[in-house]
Formats: C-alpha cells, sequence, structure tokens
C-alpha cells in the first residue's frame, strides 16, 4: 500500500514538472521575437561575438526537459554549480551557461 502511495505521489510531481515545462514553453513562443540583423559592419570592423539574451522561462523549459529525461540530479547540481538551489536565484547574466550546461546532459 505505501508503495501505491509513494508510486501516486511521483506521478503528481512529474505531471506539475510536466505542466511546469508546457507553461515556460508556452511562455517562450509567446514572448519569442524575431531579431533582425543589425546593419553590416564594414569589412575593417573588428567582428564581436554576438550574445544572445536567454530568458528565465528559456532556462526554465531546457531545465524541465532535461529533468523529466531523468537527470533530475544533474539539473539540481547546475542549479548549485550556479550558486542557488531555485533557478529564480541565479543571476540572470548566468542563464546561457546555464542553459549551455544543461543542454550537455546526455
Amino acid at each position: 500500500m505505501v508503495s501505491k502511495i509513494k508510486l501516486l505521489f511521483d506521478v503528481v510531481e512529474n505531471l506539475r514538472s510536466l505542466a511546469d515545462s508546457i507553461h515556460a514553453a508556452a511562455e517562450a513562443m509567446v514572448g519569442y521575437e524575431h531579431v533582425r540583423p543589425e546593419a553590416q559592419e564594414s569589412p575593417n570592423a573588428e567582428s564581436k561575438p554576438i550574445v544572445k539574451a536567454v530568458s528565465l522561462e528559456q532556462v526554465r523549459a531546457v531545465l524541465a526537459e532535461k529533468s523529466q529525461a531523468g537527470f533530475t540530479a544533474e539539473v539540481r547540481g547546475l542549479l548549485e554549480k550556479y550558486g542557488a538551489p531555485k533557478l529564480s536565484q541565479i543571476d540572470p547574466a548566468n542563464f546561457a551557461a546555464l542553459m549551455a550546461d544543461a543542454e550537455a546532459l546526455k
């Protein structure tokens, strides 16, 4: 009986995580803006790497996807690596690096 209850709790937790993923994906799609390329630079101009801003919702979607794929412990480890137990407490300046690390999980 206890194992069935634990199984039900696990199902509820997975459903909540899935709902969070769907919500994050929907927010990312609504907030998506087409970025126009800047005017072309002259050939003598020094090229600078383009850094794309990564939103909280985008990172949340990737982390939720990885968590659903069985990388929950690794996701928690990445959050700790970037200095917080929760994504909402991580410095937005670290979102791009965190998302890259999460996408590398295989």
